[in-house]
């Protein structure tokens, strides 16, 4: 082989290597709450539903406390500083990215789902009661 081939694929196998570990630098795994409680460093992303209607709203100040309940029953405070998404009170799902942080997961970003435009609303207000009830 002369040198400019191995010279090649050195740089090659360098690429890829810095390419593979940046990609392991920005994904941020899905983890239980368990699990988010338990980690000690890194960037996390929980998933859950809105525990109840019962959270705190300062809009005027980028602020926004709530309770996220997993499909287990278990039940995480969270707490997020930026812009409020507008329909989070009609979310379906939310997923949180973020640390878990003394006694709460802090949120750096959150992602709503809120009911499909493409449902009836038969479907809408059976998700609705259900929500309610829980």
């Amino acid at each position: 082989m002369n040198l400019k081939a191995g010279l090649a694929l050195v740089l090659l196998a360098v690429a890829i290597a810095v390419g593979v570990t940046s990609f392991k630098k920005t994904v941020t795994p899905y983890i239980g709450f368990t699990e988010a409680r338990a980690a000690s460093s890194g960037m996390v992303q929980v998933n859950g539903t809105l525990a109840s209607k019962d959270y705190v709203l300062k809009a005027d100040e980028q602020y926004l406390a709530f309770s996220l309940k997993d499909d287990k029953g278990d039940v995480m405070p969270v707490v997020y500083r930026g812009t409020i998404p507008g329909n989070f009170d009609q979310a379906v799902s939310i997923v949180a990215i973020g640390a878990y942080k003394g006694d709460h997961f802090e949120a750096e970003q959150l992602l709503v789902k809120c009911p499909s435009k493409y449902q009836t609303l038969e479907e809408q207000s059976k998700q609705a009661s259900a929500g309610a009830a829980s």
